[in-house]
């Protein structure tokens, strides 16, 4: 007894090549929907890790050898006091003290403006001390004489070309309220990146901008040995209530959660597409199957075991897998290197500050995402390979098209609902790591159901056009075919549905969350005008008098706002003072909840504060504001906030002024006296305040503000929504090679029917129809699902992401263009892939049956 045959190589190339040489479009439809979906998730890891890395670059390049940090929970600072005793602390072997201020550049470039002392800071940042450049240039000042000299500054190169100024000429720094000046004398060659930097001796940056007594920062270096976990519980046992202990590990932690949910949620929106490429694969699998089973039954009476048959489909959808990974891995690096030039590091996000980061390539993130493609068509080949492996020999030599064995009843759709099922309880689940992984599995739930429910769902709708009496030929030989093989027209639609209702689902959320933010920027800017002062520069008590008195101001509210850590782990909360005078800051917000009264200082808290830091109303909260300790306040009540996706806080004017001690104000909101406009209190309102403010001073109308903000929330969306439009393009592109390859199998169908004398324009009007009604049913499946995904989305994975809610907002112009778009494309695939298919002779198309 021989050996049993098997798939040999040259076998397996020869049925691998003829399949494709005779549906060319269907094998090219599967592999460009693989490479989109695996270059585009490659693109968004590699452009999101090189501005990680960018970004830590510079962070390591300013804390320079320290291993741990004390930072300032705000912009007051802590005691300078508390820097002599941790230098004393067992373990550490050097500690820098720093003063660190928001400032502005004459002119109005930002920067961080650092002071520190030199002798203390070579030990431990060497290379924020700088390179002096001495002679002519530097105005003959030498490096020993520029390190303590109180007029001078060293600016990074990105702040020295920002400011238009040339090392040796002199420029004016506003911070803290205050105004200076200094001498250009070197650059800072040791800071990575493109954060602007300037660097000026403590004592001056205490003297000049009134923080005598006060620190921001205190890098501290550890002794060779020394025992860490030690030397973090004896210096958090120092600090004072505004000030934190951060390690490097904690500042990658909260430098990683800035971007975290966007970049996850681009991700999973670059799997969708490769998600909906897996279904094209098992679509055009299907099909082939089914053109393909004389083929394999003859290979089977030839002695092919049932096993080969299986073995063959599976190679052929990794080939299609291998191609299009491979494409997509070249495509992601080139994406990925042009969204950097074009957006930048956060893919126009707006989380990172900054130029354009290099790129950096991961070969293992490359890997990875790579084995993923190849797997989504493995996965996409196997239901097709398995239906190959189980038709019996004879039953395919005598179906020919195997379209028999797809007439008769359906199993009922109970896994289907039991996947959609599950998706609804997946749906409630916690978020792991702050990730939404139960919303997104909800979701994949859900599309499986969906789709797995296609047949049963395509009888269901197709039902009531059977009652039709005496419809024209074309249209009953077109309901005829649908309902005696819904499994075929499953198959169809399973491309349609999967792209269709992700594209829906992520139109909806995104048009929702547009909707609810320019109706809560509504909601919060009811003033005529509003006026806020660059960083670095306020108004005193006399300022703002003057500007309350102005004729053409009815009301004038003050407002402080300012960055407060609370957690090292998390990024600052915004901490706003606001409200008019027996009004408090609660006045005209969007309420998220009830609100409590009790005595007191209240507080309102924003919607992600209130679930990243798990507070209520009602609860209480100590806040570092004062210069001694952080008073306790109350939670009064949370409101809906997106401006801050980390959280905020507002306080009243009055309390917060008796708490910090600060009477300057930096913002102001402003109603107009009847009949003045805006056009004219701006110049009045700007003549009333002191020479160094008026140039600093930016006046803005509500309409103005919503169309910045407007602007800003498109710009983050820009890669979202080319994420979407390209999944209408592939999946409209597997709608149309869907139905053509499932036409040209049909030829012999075509040829009977011409036999028993229907017309030939009566076979492309039937086909058309099969196309128009099929485009129906996977457009009201595909819409329906895609709202119902969208639900987990806006409740579920919104919320969990980002911390914001929202309502539901549908985007009826863009679902009624798709479901006309999602007909006409498939009638239009269906018609002219039948023309090819009746091109040959009816004669010829079933001679093989004579």
């Amino acid at each position: 007894m021989g050996p049993r045959p098997g798939l040999s190589l040259q076998m397996l190339a020869w049925m691998v090549l003829g399949e494709w040489r005779a549906q060319p479009g269907r094998a090219l439809a599967a592999v460009l929907a693989i490479a989109v979906g695996v270059g585009l998730g490659l693109a968004v890891h590699l452009v999101n890790r090189s501005a990680l890395d960018e970004f830590a670059g510079a962070v390591r390049s300013v804390s320079g050898a320290a291993d741990l940090q004390i930072q300032a929970a705000s912009r007051t600072g802590f005691d300078e006091n508390l820097y002599p005793q941790l230098a004393r602390v067992e373990g550490v072997a050097s500690a820098s003290p720093l003063v660190e201020l928001d400032a502005r550049i004459e002119g109005g470039e930002r920067l961080t403006l650092l002071g520190l002392d030199p002798l203390r800071a070579f030990s431990v940042t060497p290379n924020l001390l700088g390179r002096p450049i001495a002679g002519d240039a530097a105005g003959g000042v030498t490096t020993a004489d520029a390190l303590f000299d109180q007029e001078v500054i060293t600016l990074s190169a990105a702040a020295l070309q920002q400011s238009g100024r040339q090392v040796g000429e002199r420029v004016q720094v506003n911070a803290a309220g205050q105004s200076a000046e200094f001498r250009i004398v070197g650059v800072l060659e040791g800071i990575s990146g493109d954060r602007p930097l300037g660097v000026i001796d403590i004592a001056a940056a205490q003297w000049r901008f009134e923080q005598l007594g006060r620190l921001q920062r205190i890098d501290l270096r550890l002794a060779p040995g020394a025992d860490r976990r030690s030397v973090e519980a004896s210096v958090r046992a120092l600090l004072p209530a505004e000030a934190a202990l951060v390690t490097p590990q904690s500042e990658m932690r909260r430098t990683e959660s800035l971007s975290r949910a966007y970049r996850v949620n681009l991700q999973m929106l670059a799997l969708v597409a490769l998600l909906t490429g897996g279904f094209l694969v098992y679509s055009a699998q299907s099909l082939s199957v089914v053109r393909r089973r004389p083929q394999f039954a003859l290979l089977r009476v030839l002695g092919l075991p049932a096993r080969g048959m299986l073995h063959q489909v599976l190679i052929e959808g990794a080939v299609l897998g291998l191609i299009g990974a491979a494409l997509g891995v070249a495509l992601g690096a080139g994406l990925a290197e042009l969204a950097l030039r074009v957006l930048g590091g956060d893919l126009g996000g707006g989380y990172f500050s900054g130029g354009r980061p290099p790129l950096a390539f991961t070969p293992l993130a490359a890997l990875v995402i790579f084995s993923l493609g190849v797997t989504i068509a493995l996965l996409g080949s196997l239901l097709p390979a398995l239906q190959a492996e189980r038709t019996p020999a004879a039953v395919a030599l005598k179906s020919g098209s195997g379209e028999a064995a797809d007439v008769g009843g359906l199993r009922p759709p109970w896994i289907s609902l039991g996947l959609l099922a599950a998706g609804g309880v997946a749906a409630i689940g916690p978020p792991v790591g702050g990730v939404p992984l139960f919303g997104y599995g909800a979701i994949a739930l859900i599309l499986a159901g969906g789709v797995g429910a296609m047949p049963w769902l395509a009888r269901g709708l197709l039902s009531p056009l059977r009652n039709l009496n005496h419809p024209p030929p074309s249209i009953a030989l077109a309901i005829a075919r649908l309902w005696g093989a819904p499994r075929q027209a499953a198959v169809a639609l399973s491309g349609i549905v999967a792209s269709t209702s992700l594209m829906v689902a992520m139109a909806v959320m995104v048009t929702s969350f547009r909707g609810s933010v320019e109706e809560w920027l509504t909601q919060i800017l009811p003033a005529d005008l509003y006026m806020r002062l660059e960083p670095g520069l306020a108004l005193d008590p006399a300022a703002q008098s003057r500007l309350s008195a102005a004729p053409q101001a009815a009301a004038v509210e003050f407002r402080q706002s300012f960055a407060l850590r609370l957690n090292p782990d998390l990024p600052p909360i915004q901490v706003g003072a606001r409200g008019r005078p027996g009004a408090g800051a609660g006045e005209n917000l969007p309420s998220a909840g009830a609100t409590v009264e009790r005595d007191g200082i209240p507080v309102w808290i924003s919607e992600p504060m209130a679930r990243l830091y798990k507070l209520r109303p009602g609860d209480t909260l100590v806040l570092p504001v004062a210069p001694d300790a952080g008073p306790e306040v109350f939670v009064a009540g949370v409101w809906r906030d997106y401006s801050n996706q980390f959280g905020a806080l507002l306080m009243d004017q009055a309390a917060y002024s008796a708490l910090s001690g600060d009477p300057d104000r930096a913002e102001a909101s402003i109603t107009l006296a009847p009949g003045v406009s805006p056009a004219a209190a701006i110049p009045a309102l700007r003549a009333r305040l002191p020479p160094a403010l008026a140039a600093g001073a930016d006046f803005a109308e509500p309409r103005e503000i919503r169309a910045i903000a407007l602007r800003i929330f498109d710009r983050s969306f820009a890669v979202t929504y080319a994420l979407e439009a390209i999944a209408i393009l592939v999946g409209l592109a597997g709608v149309a090679t869907t139905f053509s390859a499932q036409t040209l199998a049909r030829r012999k169908e075509f040829g009977m029917l011409r036999h028993v004398g229907v017309q030939r324009g009566e076979i492309v009007g039937m086909l058309a129809a099969e196309g128009a009604l099929l485009g129906v049913v996977g457009a009201l499946a595909g819409l329906t699902l895609g709202v119902v995904m969208s639900q987990v989305l806006i409740h579920v994975v919104n919320p969990q992401s980002f911390n914001w809610t929202m309502e539901t907002r549908l985007p009826w112009t863009l679902m009624a263009t798709l479901g006309v778009a999602l007909v006409a494309t498939s009638a239009g695939a269906a018609v002219l892939a039948g023309r090819g298919a009746l091109s040959n002779t009816a004669v010829q198309a079933v001679r093989e049956d004579w």
